[in-house]
């Protein structure tokens, strides 16, 4: 199969030949049609994710936001079939263990995520266990795109923002970050009802932001946001999300609620915190606000999703602002060091 490979670390893709993947018993053989470049590839490919262990082998196709069409089925999988359009999340389960059977495999005590625990949508063919478990049949009014869209950042997203903060209609939303994760929690917010606030330091991204269901902007180049955000919600936000993981943006989350809010905290930090940041404990208590981490989401939870995604009250292809092929993965990798990238950028060209 063709594909763009990872030889070393921070050095380009090298789009060759490699071998097909084995179809395993429990699982199938996908044709990847669309695959989304996601800042976790990059954490992957540039080595900032090595403070935790995270070094993957190499050769490695990366790779864990794509759909395709089932060309394969081992003989132990039920319910899909040769030929079916599905979409593969990258929270996958085994199935068996206690997270998995109470309908959490999204933690699952022995998760494994495409791209990093095997092959993933880098290349044209991916083998995917456990397929009962971790595929989702793709509407027929759904495209690759749509897709490919939904397989890490909107769905972590949705299930931030509607499973584990609640948000409501009505609520003041702060979303801390202007990526593929930010702009996908400001379009599920602002589906929901809420009143969104998108902040982040480029022009660029704060109009996309506006485009997907921001109804305030804040340019946190002119100063400190928080003080904006008290000043535009009249006392902090019901709910504020982190969508990138940096120290800064963590606390600046936390700081811009209003007694007993919420902060949600999807982005993961880098080799510059290694995981550790600084939080406004006293402030925490003496306001009561909560702090929540979210991860992935089951897929179990998809079809709520694809209700509203086929209802047209969320759009993820909305965020995609360029498709290339895999020569072209390198270069939007590369971009991510100096958070360059508008939107997200997906592969449909194998």
């Amino acid at each position: 199969m063709r594909a763009a490979v990872m030889e070393a670390v921070r050095k380009p893709l090298v789009v060759k030949e490699m071998p097909d993947p084995a179809c395993p018993p429990n699982g199938v053989i996908l044709r990847a049609e669309a695959e989304g470049i996601c800042r976790s590839d990059w954490h992957a490919w540039s080595g900032d994710w090595a403070w935790i262990g995270l070094v993957p082998p190499m050769p490695l196709v990366m790779g864990h936001e794509f759909c395709g069409v089932i060309e394969e089925v081992g003989k132990e999988v039920k319910n899909f079939k040769k030929g079916q359009r599905v979409l593969v999340p990258f929270s996958q389960g085994d199935g068996i263990c206690e997270y998995c059977r109470n309908g959490h495999s999204n933690v699952c005590a022995n998760a494994s995520i495409p791209g990093f625990s095997y092959w993933g949508g880098y290349g044209r063919y991916v083998g995917i266990p456990n397929a009962d478990q971790n595929l989702v049949p793709m509407p027929d009014d759904v495209g690759f795109l749509e897709g490919a869209s939904m397989g890490c950042r909107f769905m972590t997203s949705y299930h931030g923002v509607v499973d584990r903060a609640q948000v409501r209609p009505g609520e003041w939303v702060a979303v801390h970050g202007c990526g593929g994760i930010g702009l996908s929690a400001i379009h599920v917010a602002a589906a929901i009802g809420a009143n969104v606030i998108a902040v982040d330091l480029d022009g660029r991204k704060l109009e996309l932001a506006k485009s997907v269901g921001a109804s305030h902007i804040v340019n946190a180049k002119n100063g400190d946001p928080t003080m904006e955000i008290f000043d535009i919600t009249q006392g902090g936000a019901h709910v504020s999300v982190d969508a990138l993981g940096i120290a800064t943006t963590c606390r600046n989350s936390i700081m811009s609620l209003r007694k007993q809010g919420r902060s949600l905290q999807i982005g993961l930090t880098t080799s510059a915190e290694k995981g550790e940041v600084a939080v406004p404990i006293d402030r925490m208590v003496t306001m009561e606000l909560q702090l929540i981490a979210s991860l992935g989401m089951p897929a179990s939870r998809y079809p709520s999703m694809l209700q509203m995604v086929e209802a047209k009250k969320l759009n993820p292809k909305a965020m995609i602002t360029e498709t290339v092929g895999l020569d072209g993965a390198s270069r939007v990798l590369e971009e991510m060091t100096n958070f360059q990238n508008v939107g997200v950028s997906v592969i449909d060209r194998y």
